[in-house]
């Protein structure tokens, strides 16, 4: 067993559809994964794999030409790594959609645009692997005092006014978009009338407390179907009612930082957790405890469009360049759609479980627990 999945050993043949899929993108988007591998300590962490197991395939794919096409893609993969189905011990594995927004703001404060995002303050101490004191478990990050490190102050308390000369505002915005694009951890904000001038905020940290999801929060509260929860059932929810939406927000003891990303290429997406700048359609926030990034993930579902009563079959190979915290498990996995309202409107209704979830696994570093192919 492996996180309490079996890791059954198939073949090529058996992925339906891969030899349809156009896999220089993924290609693509690995090299990228490739390119700050080497150089990034949080990408090289230690999962449940050898953490340089990746450096072999990413020196095979450094040695393609930049214009390989679909068919040298797909015999690179093919030649680097050994597909593997995960198939969790309880249940089915999970597939949600995420986007980066794009929403309206100011650089000040106003009765429309009234909540801030803030910057990382300089008291924030991420705990990441260190040894955590007995009376900080549970916690991802702290706060530097005299008297040595304590909880971080949670969401309430921080919308209370808790940090004091240590919030910095970035831009201000509407109440919902802001808690939005703290689930999203990313966004382009619009400055002024029209189209204006585009801040891009990108993550920079969190308070380290755990993640309580809106949507299950509403659910418990008022009885509707968890299936019928969607984004854009949700963001109708929370506007039509502002006075429980606000107070089941602070539920939520979670609070993420950002800071201006005006290093990101305008073209293209957000920055992940992995480092590199997110492709829509092509790279997937996985559990980072469990898998790394840079690991190839090839996908079988059925997933909802908008506008559609069916579903349409998705047959994809994707990148693992992000996480985030409600990715939890070792089939769990959130789909990056691309930036703005279309994007938001696809990742919002996508709440699926994938009939295939492949991981490709480097030749050369077996898991623990795996089984042969039959």
């Amino acid at each position: 067993m492996f996180a309490g999945a079996r890791l059954v050993e198939r073949s090529y043949a058996d992925l339906t559809g891969w030899r349809s899929d156009a896999q220089a993108m993924a290609l693509a988007a690995f090299r990228s994964s490739c390119a700050v591998m080497v150089d990034t300590a949080a990408a090289r962490r230690a999962t449940g794999f050898p953490a340089d197991g990746l450096v072999p395939a990413c020196a095979a794919a450094r040695r393609l030409p930049p214009e390989a096409g679909d068919v040298e893609a797909r015999a690179f993969f093919e030649a680097h790594f050994v597909p593997y189905r995960v198939v969790p011990q309880a249940g089915d594995g999970f597939l949600t959609g995420y986007f980066e927004p794009e929403v309206q703001g100011s650089l000040k404060p106003s009765a429309r645009f009234a909540t801030p995002l803030l910057a990382l303050p300089d008291d924030l101490v991420p705990l990441g692997d260190r040894d955590v004191p007995a009376h900080l478990a549970g916690f991802t990050a702290a706060r530097r005092t005299p008297d040595g490190l304590a909880p971080y102050h949670d969401r309430a308390a921080i919308e209370d006014g808790a940090l004091g000369a240590q919030a910095r505002p970035l831009v201000y915005l509407d109440w919902v978009d802001a808690f939005f694009v703290h689930v999203q951890g990313s966004a382009r904000v619009r400055i002024g009338p029209g189209a204006g001038d585009v801040v891009r905020v990108a993550y920079a940290g969190r308070n380290g407390h755990p993640y309580s999801s809106l949507g299950k929060l509403v659910v418990a509260e008022t009885g509707i179907p968890p299936e019928q929860m969607t984004a854009p059932a949700l963001i109708a929810w929370l506007r039509a009612n502002p006075e429980a939406g606000r107070r089941l927000m602070r539920e939520n003891r979670s609070y993420i930082f950002f800071r201006r990303a005006n290093e990101l290429d305008p073209a293209e997406g957000p920055l992940g957790a992995g480092m590199t700048q997110l492709v829509p359609g092509r790279s997937l926030a996985v559990d980072r405890t469990l898998w790394p990034y840079g690991l190839p993930v090839w996908l079988e579902a059925e997933l909802p469009e908008p506008g559609r009563q069916d579903l349409r079959p998705l047959r994809r190979l994707f990148i693992a360049q992000d996480t985030g915290t409600a990715i939890r498990g070792p089939a769990r996995a959130d789909i990056f759609f691309g930036s703005g309202p279309a994007a938001g409107e696809a990742s919002g209704i996508v709440r699926h479980a994938p009939s295939a979830f492949v991981v490709l696994l480097p030749k050369g570093t077996p898991p623990a627990g795996r089984e042969r192919r039959p």
